[in-house]
């Protein structure tokens, strides 16, 4: 992680030291950051520019709708989510304090990959989908509803011991305090190729199903190792995007169907949950492949991904395995019969 060079290190608000940039975007920048008060605790604090353009009423309302929101973050409690830590405004800035996540992003997973001329594993692939869904689940039971609206590679992070972290939640005015039956929506419309129609435009209208839409195509980049077309270019062209099993022929049908129907355009085909979709995802039976990211060149593999088995019901096996559990019958009854001839 090296340091921007027109990066200075500056204190906000009496207490984090502000030391490297280590994101950046149209809303704002994210810097890692050093807590003064708790000495040896690191940060990450997302700085969001303010609108400037507004009369004091509207800022105020911002402000406000900014305040409930970073309470309701605060209180979530995920093992797979940063836990938001603090908030305040500092000269016209709203800032969120978060966990800081060490690890190397999927993004940067896929690229390595890639420059070696292999695909991430399927089994791992569906490993973090399962925990994936989990969070969704977590977020979309919250009341209101906490809807991400950016998922992506780049904002899944892989810990050094293996566990999968959704980071990246920057907050996004709604404009009034949440109450029960409105939906807080955080991030801002998303990036193109996992962004739904329905996110298209200043401030799209997105429920949880647009997270469903999201992880789909995030699913689809990691399985294929190729960015989805974008849902305006699907809607356009229907056959734009290339099915999973003409790039992949080793995911299972059921999971290529999942995904397919995840990122169906209109909101209504898709699933009607997380949960839903997870049950989906998940083949009875899924290839070891053999291929993993992160692999030497003599066959040893990085701590960075971990072979993660999928365990099989007796019943599971035997639908998977028919053809073979058929053939070993027959043999078994042969055999009986040559055992006891008279």
């Amino acid at each position: 992680m090296s340091q921007d060079a027109a990066f200075a290190a500056r204190l906000v608000n009496d207490r984090y030291m502000l030391v490297a940039r280590i994101g950046q975007g149209g809303a704002g920048s994210v810097y890692l950051a050093d807590d003064l008060r708790l000495p040896g605790r690191q940060c990450a604090v997302k700085e969001i520019v303010l609108p400037t353009r507004i009369g004091s009423a509207a800022a105020e309302t911002i402000r406000a709708a900014f305040h409930a929101e970073a309470v309701l973050l605060a209180r979530l409690d995920h093992p797979a989510l940063p836990r938001v830590s603090d908030h305040f405004v500092d000269n016209e800035r709203s800032v969120l304090v978060m966990d800081f996540v060490a690890g190397q992003d999927l993004a940067a997973l896929l690229d390595e990959a890639r420059s070696r001329d292999r695909m991430l594993d399927v089994r791992q692939v569906l490993s973090w989908s399962e925990t994936l869904c989990d969070i969704l689940s977590y977020l979309h039971r919250q009341r209101p509803p906490v809807i991400h609206r950016d998922i992506k590679p780049s904002n899944i992070k892989l810990t050094p011991d293996g566990q999968i972290k959704l980071v990246d939640f920057g907050l996004a005015a709604t404009g009034g305090e949440p109450a029960d039956g409105i939906t807080v929506t955080v991030q801002g419309g998303g990036s193109r190729p996992y962004q739904p129609l329905e996110q298209y435009g200043e401030g799209g209208d997105a429920d949880p199903r647009a997270d469903l839409y999201a992880l789909s195509a995030t699913l689809y980049h990691l399985l294929t190792g190729r960015a989805p077309s974008s849902a305006r270019d699907r809607f356009l062209d229907p056959n734009a995007l290339r099915d999973i099993a003409d790039i992949r022929p080793d995911v299972p049908a059921t999971t290529v169907g999942a995904i397919a129907q995840g990122m169906a355009l209109h909101p209504d085909k898709r699933p009607a949950s997380a949960e839903d979709l997870r049950r989906r995802l998940i083949s009875p039976a899924v290839p070891d492949t053999g291929v993993r990211a992160g692999q030497n060149g003599n066959g040893g593999a990085n701590s960075t991904v971990q072979d993660v088995p999928i365990t099989l019901s007796w019943t599971q096996a035997i639908r998977a395995n028919g053809a073979l559990v058929g053939a070993v019958m027959i043999l078994l009854l042969f055999a009986l019969a040559v055992t006891f001839r008279p």
